[in-house]
């Protein structure tokens, strides 16, 4: 091989050499510059009021991870919290753990000083979600597992929560709170359990789910002390909104006094994590409330 050749080979060694460092060089930047980025959108946005543990849920044969909200007085005084239990705890407080938007509840109520409350989030089961948080099955979806997680509710989480907390643990006391299938297995757990559950926000309920809601509501004794605050956007639907306001005028015929229930039909609301997050506080102020 001429001395030329071998010198045009060192030059191509070196430019092709120079290209990937280069390229390498852009790289290292890129990650230096993005990844810092990246890391800080993922951060948690929880409050410092939030914490977690988990329990045992036999009645689902589980573990089920909850999230909880203690107001910011709770270590400063002796006093006792009225209790919100909340559905799909991941979309609650935390952008980071959110499929698509918190409710920003921490956020809210961080704010606020007077009508405190203890929110405990109960994280959905994934793929059992919809098994877990409809009371009736449906043909085409499956689920109707609702009464077993109420069950853990009830007999499990919050004996638990009201002996190692300060909890006003009265039915007048206990809110049930969801949207979605979160709306319905509340309105639902309202109802079956009016001595546990004296209070329940019913956001964009799946009334759709299954026509036996209809029955049960037609057949259940409707205790008057209940207090229903019921929320749905116009934009979820006709259907979706017509089944909410029929299954009001049919507590309002069984006699639950007109006072007792809330509905707010809002013009251009969504199906979505940001509607119910920005009624959350009304919600709050009105359910709250002896």
């Amino acid at each position: 091989m001429s001395n030329s050749n071998v010198m045009n080979i060192k030059i191509i060694t070196l430019k092709v050499f120079k290209y990937y460092e280069m390229k390498k060089q852009f790289l290292l930047s890129f990650i230096n510059f993005f990844i810092p980025i990246a890391f800080l959108f993922s951060q948690s946005t929880a409050s410092k009021n939030v914490s977690t543990f988990t329990i045992e849920a036999p009645q689902l044969n589980t573990y089920k991870k909850i999230w909880m909200y203690l107001p910011e007085s709770y270590h400063k005084t002796n006093k006792s919290y009225p209790v919100f239990y909340m559905h799909d705890a991941q979309n609650l407080f935390d952008n980071e753990t959110s499929y698509v938007g918190e409710w920003e509840i921490d956020e809210y109520l961080d704010q606020i000083n007077t009508n405190e409350v203890i929110v405990i989030g109960i994280e959905h089961g994934n793929e059992k979600r919809i098994e877990e948080l409809t009371p009736f099955p449906n043909k085409k979806y499956g689920g109707g597992n609702g009464d077993n997680y109420l069950l853990f509710i009830k007999n499990t989480l919050k004996p638990h929560i009201d002996i190692t907390y300060r909890t006003k643990s009265k039915a007048k006391n206990t809110t049930i709170m969801g949207s979605s299938l979160g709306g319905l297995i509340s309105y639902y757990a309202a109802l079956k359990y009016p001595n546990t559950f004296g209070k329940a926000g019913v956001f964009s309920p799946s009334f759709w789910f299954s026509d036996k809601i209809v029955d049960f509501t037609q057949n259940t004794n409707i205790e008057t002390h209940t207090k229903l605050y019921f929320l749905i956007g116009s934009d979820e639907g006709k259907e979706v909104v017509s089944d909410m306001e029929n299954v009001i005028s049919l507590l309002i015929q069984k006699g639950l006094p007109k006072n007792q229930i809330n509905k707010q039909v809002i013009k251009g609301g969504k199906h979505n994590e940001a509607f119910w997050s920005s009624y959350f506080p009304n919600a709050h102020q009105w359910l709250i409330l002896d």
